[in-house]
């Protein structure tokens, strides 16, 4: 579980643990204000985190002083993600359903909070899409934070909000920010004695071609699909059948480690019985054993044997099956 969040903080702040959302929150923390930061996770970004909340949360109030909840976003992002009223982007990412979505969340918390402000470390012309100009205004009106919604980075360049006006946050001690150069941020965390930060990364997963592709087959049929069954996606060889049915295989010990931890009950897990391989999982039924042996025999050494033994398990039964035949091909 996450820490309890400031009763009445003036300001509620996304977080994203990169440099950016970090400085927007210490501009603000700078001029006295009580700031509750907010990070927002789903399967696709800040999913690591799940299951060590506090944990995280303890780490960033040491590191940075920062007051951290976590809210996990799933249930509603896995949805949303079957049809974005927005659309998608390049590949499966819902980029501007994903921010309203998050603003929208963040809105919530500020009137149940009596905030004042939201807060994101978000930079004019530092994405191609959702950060220019006239996307960010629009996610504003989207998300119903107009006047609500402060870029500490880039407020000078932008229109003044409530807080600004009604004098709560200093417009003068604000940035003008702008463009994809990270110079005035390295040089603003230095001034602010801020060291440990991560690089730049890739973000959210559904901007990954070949991620986004797996997760798009998921979609094809008209159910959602569960958590436990996207969290696997990010390992092995994918091969996907019938309605919302597959089998992974893995590629190295690391992947056979990684599958084995994220498999849930309800998946079958599948291994060599009388030879080291890989492992595989099958999303399925019983009936598809045989497929998913098939598939990891195909990346091990019993393809050339006449006969392979496969042991399985899916939560507390277990068994084997024999496959008959050289599979090499």
């Amino acid at each position: 579980m996450a820490p309890e969040i400031i009763e009445k903080p003036q300001v509620i702040a996304l977080f994203s643990q990169g440099l950016d959302s970090i400085l927007a929150i210490k501009i603000i923390q700078q001029q006295g204000l009580k700031v509750q930061a907010v990070k927002f996770i789903t399967p696709f970004f800040g999913y690591e985190i799940k299951g060590r909340e506090l944990e995280f949360c303890e780490k960033i109030k040491t590191v940075y002083a920062i007051d951290l909840t976590i809210i996990d976003l799933t249930e509603n992002y896995l949805k949303m993600l079957s049809a974005p009223q927005y659309g998608y982007g390049k590949n499966f990412n819902p980029c501007l359903d994903c921010k309203i979505m998050m603003l929208n969340q963040a809105r919530i918390l500020a009137e149940k909070r009596q905030a004042e402000s939201i807060v994101t470390g978000e930079v004019v012309g530092q994405r191609p899409f959702s950060q220019r100009r006239d996307t960010m205004r629009r996610i504003e009106k989207l998300s119903l934070t107009e006047g609500l919604l402060l870029r500490p980075l880039s407020a000078k360049l932008l229109t003044p909000t409530r807080a600004e006006e009604t004098g709560l946050i200093n417009r003068e001690q604000l940035f003008d920010f702008s463009g994809r150069g990270r110079k005035p941020q390295i040089a603003l965390a230095k001034k602010l004695k801020i060291t440990d930060y991560p690089t730049p990364a890739g973000g959210c997963l559904l901007t990954d071609p070949g991620f986004a592709k797996r997760v798009k087959t998921l979609y094809q049929g008209t159910s959602i699909p569960a958590a436990e069954d996207l969290n696997l996606l990010k390992y092995g060889r994918f091969y996907p059948f019938e309605s919302s049915s597959f089998v992974i295989v893995g590629r190295n010990r690391d992947d056979n480690q990684q599958l084995l931890t994220t498999a849930a009950e309800n998946h079958f897990t599948l291994h060599l019985a009388e030879m080291a391989g890989p492992v595989a999982i099958l999303k399925g039924e019983k009936e598809h054993l045989a497929f998913a042996a098939e598939k990891l025999c195909l990346h091990s050494k019993a393809k050339e044997l006449g006969s392979v033994k496969i042991n399985w398990r899916q939560g507390d039964e277990s068994g084997s099956l024999t496959l008959e035949g050289s599979l090499k091909k």
